[in-house]
Parts: structure tokens; sequence; C-alpha cells
């Protein structure tokens, strides 16, 4: 079965975005855990919490997927900042342990010219202060472009974050296949390649989810722009690839393309058709 969702709002509860993206065909979601520009989140209704789980449990739902606001930056220079970022992560896995067996994924951040060594090390700190022998939830790094001071678009950044977290079987990657093509991995004509490299140098037990997205932008372009399946330079069939891959088509995926619900529908019916099991 091919395990695809969307990203999907908050804003009328877990239960109805259960039942949203079951009724375009998505057997999980994607969805901000607060305002993606800004600090405050929904407060947690424990039945409705209670409600998507046993809605997804009689579903055969994938686990789902938790996005960190975009605020977040784990590795500023500014204490300040990394602060914030720490106590969003804490509140954020303490509530998403109300949907326990799930994932959370978050930008490792830009070190804002401190360098990359520093930035990584203050990665490290704060996923070794919020992750939790208790926890249920996995913590994800996602791979990124590399534009400006990006830190994690290279699998070499992620492997040395990794190798320094206590709690490493809390912690794993997301990866996306925009970021990653604007990054330089190219997806499109080499994707078993890319996979062995993952594989040699972080580990492909490591890698728990997938953000499917076109890219607007061409390879190595360390920019961020997504585009719909099908509509950007990685193109349909790369994707379709990508679904279909003996190493991946396991995970769950999730779109992140610039669409509304019934466009994201309209996505995973072309990619469902597309999958061969």
């Amino acid at each position: 079965m091919l395990n695809i969702g969307c990203h999907l709002s908050v804003s009328k509860g877990y239960l109805h975005m259960g039942k949203e993206a079951l009724s375009i065909g998505a057997n999980t979601f994607q969805f901000f855990t607060r305002n993606p520009r800004g600090s405050k989140a929904k407060a947690i209704d424990a039945r409705d919490t209670a409600g998507l789980a046993a809605f997804m449990e009689e579903h055969q739902f994938a686990p789902i997927l938790g996005h960190a606001p975009y605020t977040l930056n784990p590795c500023s220079p500014d204490p300040k900042v990394r602060e914030f970022a720490q106590m969003v992560m804490a509140d954020d896995l303490e509530r998403f342990e109300y949907l326990p067996h799930n994932l959370y994924t978050f930008h490792p951040g830009s070190h804002g010219g401190q360098g990359l060594i520093s930035g990584m090390a203050y990665i490290v700190e704060l996923l070794n202060k919020v992750l939790r022998p208790e926890q249920t939830t996995l913590v994800l790094l996602e791979t990124m472009s590399g534009k400006g001071t990006e830190v994690g678009s290279s699998f070499k950044e992620l492997k040395a974050i990794l190798d320094q977290v206590e709690l490493v079987d809390k912690a794993g990657v997301c990866l996306d296949t925009c970021h990653i093509y604007a990054a330089g991995y190219d997806i499109v004509g080499d994707l078993d390649g890319v996979l062995e490299e993952f594989d040699r140098i972080i580990g492909l037990e490591k890698l728990k989810a997938v953000h499917l997205n076109d890219s607007m932008h061409p390879l190595s372009s360390h920019k961020d722009r997504h585009a719909k399946i099908g509509e950007g330079t990685i193109g349909f069939e790369a994707i379709v690839k990508v679904i279909n891959h003996p190493k991946l088509k396991h995970l769950p995926f999730f779109l992140e393309t610039p669409n509304k619900v019934p466009g994201y529908g309209e996505e995973i019916k072309r990619l469902r058709e597309a999958f061969r099991g």
C-alpha cells in the first residue's frame, strides 16, 4: 500500500484532519504543531486527539507527521532564539504524546555566519535537552536545500549531528525531494546512487519519512521552491520512481506542494495509480 498524505490545517481539530485526509484518498497527513510563523499552539483537546487515534486505527493510517514552525532556528547565534526553539520543541513533544508513536520534523536551521561546526553543536545541544527516554515520538531532521547558511543540506552534516545525539533511537531523518535535488543530489538521473550514499553515510534505517515535492528550480540551485507534482524540474516520472523504489516504498510520503485540499486529492489519485505495490 502507498502511504501518502498532504499538509492539512489543524484549525478545525485533529479528528477533522483525519476525516479530511481520508476524503481525498490519503491514509496519513502532516500538520503544523502551531502557527508556522509564530509561537501560538492550538489547545489540546484530549477527546479530539483520542478520536483521531481511534479513527487512524480504524482506517489503518500510517504514522502522521507534526511539523515544527518555521520560526524555530535551533542553531542561531542568538541565545534567545535558541532558547525559544528549545521551549517550543519541548512543548510540542510533550503535546504530541497525546498522539503516541508518530513523527515530528524540524528544519535544522541557519548558523547565521558563526560557522557550520558551531551551528551543528547547537542543534545537538537542543536535541540532547528535549529528547526523553519515555517519549514515543520520533524526531526527524529535515534535509535542506543549502540556501544561505542553512545546516543540513548534506548527508554528512546530518550524520555529524546524529552521531552526537545521546538518545539517537528517538531521532531520524525526513528526506525532502525538492530540497535534496536543490542541494545537488540527483534523484532524477541517479536515484539509486543517492540512496546508496545516504545508506553509506547515515543508514537507510534512519530514514523515516519523505516530503514528496517537485522543484521549481534545477539541480544544485540551492533554492527552496516547491512545485506541484509533475510541474517542476524533477518531473512526474522521477517522483513515481521515488514512491516505487524498493528502499523507499514502505515509508510515509507527505505532499507539500502549492495546493489546496482538492489539488492534493488529485495528486494523490495520480500517484496511487502509478504505485506498483
